[in-house]
């Protein structure tokens, strides 16, 4: 008769075909990519523009909070930013799972899904992001750590329907996983950095050709956009399948079944 009380732990999280498949699914689907990834990063850059000043957003106004005004403008717009980073997360996770099974992206089939869950997606993930910002104060460690257990909330809401539950849920998935996920996503970051500055010369050398003036700032926001779009889009999808892996290592749930839920 077979053991089936053995730990979990037992099996490997898999962390380079993990790492291995999130690069796959990113360059085999850059068009859906470039789509869920950079439209709703656009918006975001353009919406953070007029609310902090293109300056601030572009980095050349070292003067970010110059008033208390400013300050209140800058949490408004961290929120937005939040949702919109939210949504995008929401509608990645969803084109992962296909793509793992071999379908076609539907982007019309993913936005439903992903709008039912953007207030708890929302609220639960400004819980977690100060949580990790008081680990990383304390110490860079710690805040890695806090990241490792809750870094599964999105999927756990949009295929579970976990909602303010997430947090538990994620924290329950990750246990003696934490680790191997602090570990992987930290080459993950390490890989979405060195894309971002490869990206960043590309959009120096192009702002150095326009010269300057209104064509230059939107070529900026427009590479800003992508840049910011094509490395979320990586971290998510790594998200979206460590998720997919400790259903399978913890409750034998397949991605047919995690998917399932869009049907």
């Amino acid at each position: 008769m077979t053991d089936t009380s053995a730990k979990p732990s037992a099996q490997s999280l898999g962390v380079g075909s993990i790492i291995a498949e999130s690069f796959s699914i990113l360059f085999g689907n850059l068009v859906t990519v470039i789509i869920l990834g950079f439209v709703p990063m656009f918006f975001s850059t353009l919406i953070s523009g007029f609310l902090l000043g293109w300056g601030a957003v572009l980095g050349t106004d070292p003067d970010v909070f110059p008033s208390t005004f400013s300050v209140v403008l800058f949490v408004v717009d961290m929120i937005i930013q939040m949702s919109i980073y939210g949504l995008m997360v929401a509608l990645i996770v969803q084109m992962a799972y296909d793509v793992k099974l071999g379908r076609s992206p539907s982007i019309g089939r993913y936005i439903g899904p992903a709008l039912k869950t953007l207030a708890p997606v929302l609220i639960v993930s400004l819980i977690v992001f100060v949580l990790v910002g008081i680990g990383f104060v304390a110490l860079i460690v710690p805040g890695l750590w806090i990241y490792a257990v809750f870094c599964v909330i999105v999927p756990a809401i949009v295929i579970e329907r976990a909602g303010f539950g997430a947090m538990r849920r994620s924290a329950a998935l990750t246990k003696d996983f934490r680790w191997a996920i602090v570990g992987l996503l930290i080459v993950v970051w390490i890989c979405a950095l060195l894309l971002a500055m490869v990206f960043g010369i590309i959009v120096t050398l192009a702002l150095s050709v326009t010269g300057g003036g209104f064509l230059s700032g939107l070529l900026a926001v427009i590479l800003l956009s992508g840049i910011n779009g094509f490395t979320y889009s990586l971290s998510a999808i790594s998200v979206s399948l460590i998720y997919a892996r400790l259903r399978e290592i913890k409750e034998g749930v397949g991605v047919e079944q995690l998917a399932s839920v869009f049907e």
